[in-house]
């Protein structure tokens, strides 16, 4: 039950044990949960690290439970700092990120400079997928942004990635939370996992990106216009950080097998937050819509919904609504 909060079953046996039973010692509860008392002193110590059992004032050099009231609620806020320190650092990956992209964006096309190409043109990006793919030996990281992907993309990435799988490269890629309503590419992200892939999704992603073996990245040198093509960079800096950036959006994604609208302890799902949090932020239902990878026809039938949870007859007062709910 508390394996969400870090605890593992031994960790939380024992210190459900010394609730019941304060007086108990390590050789007594040992024989009580059936364990060695060198696993129940094993546990003893990380409890304590997590300030779950604090010295005892009655008894020396003995240890008592700290209430669950206190002790889970300190070990959840917490997690809550560490969250919000993880999205401080997605951030600042995301500044570096942008940077570095607009530092090569003058590139001349298809010429190298300082380990970083420009590629312009849908045959010369293809073109350098296949080089890359061919080259790969472990492992490549992708983040596919957009919903619904073009059955002509789908259609180059089969073969580059159905021969990679073949040689025991791993896959990893994370697709929109929409990308889920597009019977293509969600047969192609099944296809991909039925190979020994792994895919998630999430509601709101960042820019496109490749990485291949952590060596090598390519990511569009304009995400809103991507006809100005592709930067293929292995300058070490840039890659690290894109891998970075990668690895913590993998993080907070839903594997591809389980409910993307599962909904949190307040009953809201990551969708519908996400979704007020970019109106409340002053973008239009247009702007939402393409950061989401849905229609605007699918965002204003997804905020009528929640208006009328909300029980608010205006956006306005929704937003005020969902602020008080501690949704936003």
């Amino acid at each position: 039950m508390l394996e969400v909060l870090g605890l593992d079953a031994d960790e939380e046996s024992v210190y459900r044990e010394m609730l019941a039973a304060p007086a108990d010692g390590v050789e007594a509860l040992a024989a009580r949960l059936g364990m060695t008392e060198a696993r129940v002193r094993e546990a003893l110590d990380r409890l304590v690290d997590m300030d779950l059992l604090t010295p005892s004032r009655d008894c020396a050099q003995g240890l008592r439970a700290v209430s669950p009231d206190v002790g889970l609620e300190n070990m959840l806020r917490r997690q809550e700092a560490e969250l919000a320190l993880r999205q401080e650092q997605l951030a600042r990956s995301k500044a570096a990120v942008a940077r570095a992209v607009a530092e090569y964006a003058d590139l001349r096309p298809n010429t190298e400079t300082e380990r970083t190409e420009r590629l312009v043109g849908l045959d010369a990006i293809q073109a350098r997928l296949e080089i890359l793919t061919r080259g790969l030996a472990e492992e490549c990281l992708s983040i596919i942004p957009g919903g619904a992907q073009s059955q002509r993309s789908l259609d180059a990435s089969r073969p580059l990635d159905e021969e990679a799988m073949a040689r025991g490269v791993h896959l990893r890629a994370v697709y929109q939370d929409s990308a889920r309503n597009d019977g293509p590419t969600l047969a192609y992200a099944q296809w991909t996992t039925d190979r020994g892939g792994l895919v998630r999704t999430s509601p709101v992603l960042p820019p496109r990106m490749l990485i291949f073996d952590r060596r090598t990245a390519l990511v569009p040198i304009d995400p809103e216009n991507t006809k100005l093509g592709a930067l293929c960079t292995s300058s070490p800096g840039i890659v690290a950080s894109l891998v970075s950036l990668f690895e913590q959006t993998w993080e907070s994604a839903v594997p591809l097998g389980a409910d993307h609208r599962r909904q949190g302890d307040d009953g809201v799902s990551a969708s519908d937050r996400e979704l007020l949090r970019l109106l409340a932020s002053g973008l239009t239902d247009e702007g939402a819509g393409k950061r989401l990878g849905i229609s605007v026809r699918t965002v204003r039938r997804q905020m009528a919904a929640l208006m009328e949870r909300l029980n608010a007859t205006s956006r306005f007062e929704a937003g005020l609504k969902a602020a008080q709910r501690g949704w936003l």
